[in-house]
C-alpha cells in the first residue's frame, strides 16, 4: 500500500469509517507519508471512529505515534523509526503527502545556496540520529 499513488483530494471526514482499507490508507497517505507501518497502525482506528474534521484524525493518529515514541518497548521505537523515516528530506522535491507538499513548497524558491544547506543540515541530523528524518509538522 505505501507505494501506491495518495489521492488527489480528500473525502468527506464523516465518510471515512465506511471507505476500503485501501481508500483509508489513501487518506493515510495524502495526510501524511506512505508508510506501511503508519496503515498497519492507524487504517483500523479510521474505521473505527468517526472524526469530526481531518485535525481531530491527525490528532489522533498524533496520540497513536506519541504512544509509540512514550514506549520503553525497542519495537514500538523501531516501528515509530521506521513511520519517521517515510517523510522526505527537507528540501527534497520528490513528495507524496499533500502536507510534505505543502512543508516543501515553503522551503523552495528561497535564497541561492539555501538547497545545499538544507542538504548539509540532513546528512547531519542523520548522522547524529541515523534511520531518522527531521520532520516538521504543519496541521491543516
Amino acid at each position: 500500500m505505501a507505494n501506491e499513488q495518495p489521492t488527489s483530494s480528500l473525502p468527506p471526514i464523516v465518510s471515512v469509517p465506511k471507505l476500503s482499507t485501501f481508500e483509508r490508507a489513501a487518506v493515510l497517505d495524502f495526510l501524511f507519508e506512505p508508510s506501511t507501518q503508519l496503515h498497519t497502525l492507524s487504517v483500523g482506528l479510521l474505521q473505527e471512529k468517526c472524526f469530526s474534521s481531518y485535525k481531530d484524525l491527525i490528532a489522533s493518529v498524533g496520540l497513536l505515534l506519541t504512544d509509540l515514541a512514550e514506549s520503553s518497548s525497542t519495537s514500538d521505537t523501531e516501528w515509530l523509526e521506521k513511520i519517521l523515516g517515510s517523510h522526505p528530506r527537507l528540501g527534497e522535491k520528490n513528495v507524496h503527502s499533500a502536507q510534505s507538499r505543502s512543508e516543501q513548497a515553503q522551503l523552495h524558491g528561497g535564497e541561492d545556496g539555501e538547497e545545499a544547506e538544507l542538504a548539509r543540515l540532513n546528512k547531519e541530523y542523520e548522522a547524529a540520529f541515523p534511520g531518522l528524518r527531521y520532520v516538521q509538522v504543519q496541521w491543516l
